[in-house]
């Protein structure tokens, strides 16, 4: 037996370590599928971009890239965000989006829409802040169809218990329903694999047809704590658009402004009538409940997670999501840059 030649010693062992990362990795997402999505599913596992160089190890300290916010239109007619507050939620609803120029600005008639607000889990009934508010969403719903949208579905990717459950507990198929628009169970056969050539960590996931394919997605987060993310807001609730989500939880930050690269919001309705301050995202108490009954809007999904993050007391930086969004150009987080319209309707 010939002894090893360097270069063939180095070729070897890099092999054997890459076997020995890429089954630790698909162990570890087994155990976070078990943990945190009630399906069991199992996520793919990370797979550096092998024709890009810039791919990075999901569990080392992401490269700080210096933080580059889109300019602001001072000059355009509408303002750049809109807070209503001290209404009942159809009246902050509707005059926060008229103040940006009303739903028409967004849905035309003959859309498609899709409503994308938080329905996380079956336990607790709306009061409890963990889920959209069902009269936020209802509004919505109304004001998609009066501007003549062909059709509103709703519908998010619950993990604790069913979608039907879920949707019933939490009062917003009953609004949805009344509403007009229709609530749409996510099958799991519909989520298809798609590129997302933009994301710099995420270069793929499977997201549910019916959003791709929608004209509209408006994004109707319930303002609340998250004992990981800090706040679930507008970036991480598109985590229920897409199959693999304990996958995400591996470089969140990043991975939550990648996914939005793909599947960007053409409104956000941030609902803050109830906000959930500690033990989200499913809460349980309603001492951990404050009635705000505020509703912030805006197209720039940055923007009205940078607000809603300072009624928890917290600056936009200090949720990393946002700043990989700013990083990454898709909206401005410094709210003294910004036009806003506040409403008080008390």
């Amino acid at each position: 037996m010939t002894d090893l030649s360097r270069k063939e010693f180095l070729r070897f062992l890099a092999a054997s370590l890459g076997s020995i990362y890429l089954s630790g990795c698909m162990d570890q997402d087994k155990l976070l599928s078990k943990s945190l999505s009630p399906d069991k599913i199992t996520p793919t596992p990370f797979l550096p971009d092998p024709q890009n160089t810039n791919s990075t190890d999901p569990t080392s300290e992401p490269e700080e890239i210096p933080t580059q916010e889109p300019s602001a239109t001072p000059d355009s007619v509408y303002p750049d965000l809109a807070v209503a507050r001290k209404g009942d939620p159809e009246q902050m609803v509707r005059a926060a989006v008229e103040s940006l120029g009303g739903m028409g600005r967004f849905v035309k008639p003959g859309d498609v829409v899709v409503v994308k607000p938080n329905i996380c889990a079956s336990y607790h009934s709306y009061e409890y802040a963990a889920t959209t508010n069902p009269w936020v969403v209802g509004a919505v719903v109304k004001m998609a169809l009066e501007s003549g949208a062909k059709q509103v579905k709703v519908m998010d990717f619950p993990f604790g218990g069913t979608a039907e459950q879920a949707y019933r507990a939490s009062g917003i198929q009953a609004e949805v329903q009344k509403a007009g628009g229709k609530m749409v169970v996510m099958s799991n056969i519909k989520f298809v694999e798609t590129a997302i050539p933009n994301g710099k960590d995420m270069k793929s996931a499977r997201i549910y047809d019916d959003v791709l394919r929608a004209d509209v997605l408006i994004n109707v987060p319930i303002a609340k704590n998250h004992e990981l993310a800090l706040l679930t807001l507008g970036l991480k609730n598109l985590m229920g658009v897409i199959y693999d989500r304990p996958y995400m939880h591996i470089n969140l930050g990043q991975r939550l402004a990648d996914l939005s690269t793909r599947v960007p919001s053409n409104l956000v309705i941030v609902d803050a009538v109830r906000m959930l301050m500690a033990h989200g995202p499913t809460g349980g108490n309603l001492a951990d409940v404050k009635k705000a009954d505020t509703i912030i809007a805006s197209p720039d999904i940055v923007a009205a997670d940078s607000y809603a993050a300072t009624m928890f007391g917290y600056e936009p930086d200090q949720l990393i999501y946002i700043k990989k969004a700013v990083q990454m150009g898709l909206g401005i987080k410094n709210l003294s840059k910004l036009n806003i319209k506040e409403i008080d309707l008390g």
